[in-house]
């Protein structure tokens, strides 16, 4: 019975058991939920996720004399004296008269970010997606965001903080970034 035992833990050791020969017990680490989009591939779920969380986020914050605020979403505008929100489309169809040229920068970026966002999803359900292009338009959206951010900065008792473009930046950079890279340097 002893030989017995010996031959079965025998071949358990000798990799022929269930046991996997030696530093191979682990599995692969998961991917980030928020993947990054690999050379000649195209954007997940998680990174469609991660772009629409961008709504979310305010792609510009103005401080007026350093007691109100206005924060400028992708979809509207909100109000903190007196409280109150407006859309984009209201902002674009009611209030647009004779305002300064800067504040167009704004719908521009959420164009921009729209067709990111397309493309994205292209690419996420039908695989079809240059990452190149979606990375640009994330990029030229926040430097467009950055040209509303400083047009209020100029102006004499006003703050703005474009925290939209480096939101924007990030997860161009992020997610997009690496087959930018490999696209420019095959061999990096």
């Amino acid at each position: 019975m002893s030989s017995r035992g010996s031959e079965s833990s025998g071949r358990e050791s000798a990799g022929g058991g269930d046991r996997a020969p030696p530093g191979r017990d682990r599995e692969p680490p998961e991917r980030p939920r928020f993947a990054r989009v690999a050379p000649g591939s195209h954007s997940s779920a998680g990174t469609v996720l991660l772009l629409l969380a961008l709504l979310a986020v305010p792609w510009s914050v103005q401080v007026f004399s350093g007691r109100d605020a206005t924060f400028l979403f992708a979809w509207g505008l909100l109000n903190t004296n007196p409280p109150s929100v407006t859309t984009l489309s209201e902002f674009l169809f009611v209030y647009t008269r004779g305002l300064p040229e800067y504040i167009l920068a704004w719908p521009l970026s959420v164009v921009l970010y729209g067709v990111a966002l397309a493309s994205a999803s292209s690419g996420w359900l039908r695989g079809r997606e240059d990452p190149r292009v979606t990375g640009g338009l994330l990029v030229v959206a926040a430097v467009a965001q950055m040209q509303l951010a400083w047009g209020f900065a100029v102006q004499p008792t006003r703050t703005a903080w474009p925290v939209g473009s480096v939101a924007l930046v990030a997860v161009a950079w992020w997610c997009y970034w690496p087959a930018v890279r490999a696209s420019v340097d095959p061999e990096a």
